[in-house]
């Protein structure tokens, strides 16, 4: 019987999975301008690679100058890795390790590198669990003061209009199909959906749901993260869905760069996960207060698993906290906004 463990490594020696992401040009260029531009932090290097792939990072700390580049593939595909190593004149920087990091040590006499590059990052993040590889790695082989490529991650959140999943069922070839839309909708409440959304079909401006400095984030911090806000709709429309995207942050000693994952941003094979709402249709206006809590937790058996919850809370609620100033047009939230103005119109007049 394939363990979990052993099924996932096995699903990275499918060349269309690696094909998709070495066609997807904003993780590519994102890495490579980041790793590129920060020469000094590579040049006469120690570098690990983890969960190498096709070896694409490798090469590009290659170029950027390392000493040595340990890259490390639990998947099978680490003898292609080699190959393309090879192509690229690169076999005497790159060397290629075939088994999990868990089970990696570094050669003799290397006792820590200095940087640590991944692409780690899953849908919404955290899907897949390899963070947790990196932050391992990070803890056993990571020289004090040693860089992560990517070293920040933020995961942002906002209440969505859901037109690519639901809409044009009004008429199918002259034939309503409504009923089916509902049923369809019912279906996808039990995982949710990696579709490319417009910033358009925002309904208020995103929120951070968490921001992650991967210096100090432990395992035990990716257990749960949870959103409890009131966001305020920013245009009209139909609360269908929750949206949920990441940005990854490079270090930079001059131009920070961002690798990107948003409705706005260039598209990505991460596309954005959305979470549907089974049959809450609730159609706002601008001023509209949204509330909801969103929970991403871990799956207590399988560890590379997350649950993700979204509980529909009533704005309304004495109970529910709204931001301070909130934009929404709700009685008390009004007030306090003009009470908050008038305060700090009287500070600037008193200087």
């Amino acid at each position: 019987m394939v363990s979990d463990i052993d099924q996932y490594f096995k699903s990275y020696e499918d060349l269309e999975i690696h094909e998709l992401m070495l066609r997807d040009k904003p993780r590519n260029e994102a890495y490579r301008h980041a790793i590129l531009s920060n020469r000094d932090l590579f040049e006469d290097k120690l570098v690990l690679d983890v969960g190498s792939g096709t070896g694409i990072l490798s090469c590009l700390a290659a170029q950027a100058g390392a000493r040595k580049v340990f890259a490390v593939e639990a998947s099978n595909l680490a003898e292609l890795s080699r190959k393309i190593i090879k192509e690229n004149d690169f076999e005497n920087v790159v060397e290629v390790f075939n088994c999990r990091i868990e089970d990696f040590n570094l050669p003799n006499k290397v006792e820590k590198v200095d940087v640590i590059i991944s692409e780690f990052m899953g849908f919404y993040l955290l899907h897949e669990g390899m963070l947790d590889s990196v932050l391992l790695a990070r803890d056993r082989f990571l020289t004090d003061g040693g860089s992560l490529f990517p070293d920040r991650a933020v995961i942002y959140v906002a209440p969505c209009l859901l037109s690519c999943l639901f809409k044009d069922w009004d008429s199918v070839s002259g034939i309503k199909m409504r009923t089916f839309a509902e049923e369809l909708r019912r279906s996808k409440q039990t995982k949710p959906e990696i579709v490319a959304l417009k910033s358009d079909d925002l309904l208020a401006t995103e929120a951070v749901m968490t921001f992650l400095d991967l210096n100090d984030l432990t395992s035990k911090d990716l257990n749960m993260i949870e959103f409890n806000e009131v966001m305020v709709a920013n245009k009209i429309g139909s609360f269908e869905g929750v949206c949920v995207w990441f940005d990854v942050l490079f270090p930079s000693s001059g131009e920070e760069v961002v690798l990107s994952t948003g409705p706005d941003a260039e598209p990505t094979h991460w596309k954005q996960t959305v979470v549907p709402m089974p049959e809450y249709n609730m159609t706002v206006e601008v001023g509209t207060p949204i509330a909801f809590k969103l929970t991403l937790q871990r799956h207590p058996q399988h560890f590379r698993r997350y649950n993700i919850f979204v509980e529909i809370l009533d704005p309304f609620d004495e109970a529910v906290e709204h931001p301070v100033p909130c934009q929404c047009g709700m009685t008390k939230c009004i007030l306090t906004k003009a009470h908050l103005e008038s305060i700090e119109e009287g500070s600037s007049l008193a200087a």
